[in-house]
């Protein structure tokens, strides 16, 4: 993401410096990028690349890789299809549609504010976005926002999929919803509403007013030099999206209440959210369209306590905060119908596709995409792919723990 800033290369940008991204992946074009040993004889970058191909012969399609150590970039590998039909192969450009992944992002553009003393965390979402008090929902606070308890995880009754393209709409729409159970009281995973709560948090309280897409860009992307973190997808981009298939499947019970957070007509498919108007559109809880280089590079300022190659973020405190779990969360998540452990800030603690122990802050994503900051290890690790399914969780487990002696 970032105009100025290479995707191919090593190419300068409008200062006349180098993109950091950009050498890196000249380094890693030349064989020289993962020469860095996690212990004598290891090569993190051949065990990686060695399990792209296991999970492909698992079932996987496309599917990236990228791990960071500390501040560098130790494995950016690839391999597969992105589109069978087309005959096109994944490279380290391709995109994936990452669903929740997405949600970290968001939740990071909140914590940025809060940073500044732009946002508490226990005012009303009312006090920054007055619309959003409507029904009974004046008191619910920015933290309810981001531990999913606002009690309104359901989509409005028959969204569309160009009305959840269209970010005014949506959010319009969500502060005339009525509460399914009185805010901050239950534990309900908002699949898609999520976003644009938390984002138009950020919206309301940025004093230069800018669009959730430019804050994102300027504020993360840009000085972190990310090239592809997408939120709102460039027409000339969409080429390199990857195809998704099996996607089906991740098409929930339309009677329960997950299935009512994505209903079936804006679900997570091929059908959905291949079309232009989704991919173009800001949708800040399910939308983002990253690739695995990226994705890593952003958890890897959380990996590395809110700062990365001297750009502060976040302090070292807030980012520990995101630790503390939200209330009662070793208890049912009504929203999912399982224990699903999210902290108050809004990441997840536990998840599934996530390996190792101790202090994790990570974010799934429908059908398998995962990313996640390993705060001991100082690792961030990204799998972008586009299968859903979890054909990738052995061998990525089994390279963690040969690469890194993660368990």
């Amino acid at each position: 993401m970032g105009k100025d800033l290479s995707r191919r290369g090593f190419l300068f940008n409008a200062a006349g410096g180098a993109s950091a991204l950009g050498i890196m992946r000249l380094l890693g074009e030349a064989g020289l990028l993962a020469q860095g040993r996690s212990g004598a004889g290891v090569d993190p970058q051949r065990i990686f690349q060695a399990a792209v191909d296991a999970a492909i012969a698992a079932g996987e399609v496309g599917i990236q890789f990228a791990v960071y150590k500390d501040e560098d970039l130790v494995v950016d590998v690839w391999g597969g299809m992105a589109d069978r039909a087309a005959g096109r192969q994944v490279d380290r450009e391709t995109l994936f549609n990452v669903f929740s992944v997405t949600k970290a992002i968001t939740a990071v553009a909140v914590h940025i504010q809060a940073e500044r003393g732009l946002v508490s965390y226990d005012a009303p979402i009312a006090q920054y976005w007055p619309e959003f008090g409507a029904h009974g929902k004046d008191r619910t606070t920015v933290r309810d926002g981001l531990s999913h308890r606002t009690g309104i995880p359901a989509m409005p009754e028959g969204v569309t999929p160009e009305q959840m393209a269209d970010y005014d709409w949506m959010v319009n729409a969500l502060a005339n919803l009525e509460p399914v159970f009185e805010p901050g009281t239950t534990n309900a995973y908002h699949s898609y509403t999520w976003g644009w709560i938390n984002s138009e948090v950020v919206v309301r309280t940025d004093p230069k007013q800018r669009p959730f897409r430019q804050f994102v860009d300027e504020e993360i992307a840009q000085p972190l030099g990310i090239e592809d973190l997408w939120m709102g997808l460039p027409p000339e981009d969409e080429p390199r999206v990857a195809h998704m298939y099996n996607s089906e499947t991740s098409i929930a019970d339309q009677s329960t209440a997950r299935g009512r957070s994505m209903p079936i007509q804006v679900a997570g498919t091929q059908d959905v959210f291949g079309r232009s108007i989704v991919r173009q559109a800001v949708i800040p809880g399910a939308g983002g369209i990253y690739n695995a280089i990226s994705a890593a590079r952003f958890f890897a300022l959380l990996a590395n306590e809110g700062q990365l190659d001297g750009v502060r973020l976040l302090s070292p405190e807030r980012v520990l905060r995101c630790l503390e779990p939200r209330p009662d969360t070793d208890k049912l998540d009504v929203g999912r119908g399982t224990v699903t452990r999210v902290s108050n800030g809004g990441f997840w603690l536990e998840a599934p596709g996530v390996f190792g122990s101790g202090r994790i802050l990570s974010h799934p994503g429908l059908g398998g995409s995962i990313g996640w900051a390993d705060l001991d290890n100082r690792l961030a690790v990204s799998m972008c792919h586009n299968r859903h399914g979890v054909a990738f969780a052995d061998p990525l487990a089994d390279a963690l723990g040969r690469a890194f002696g993660v368990t």
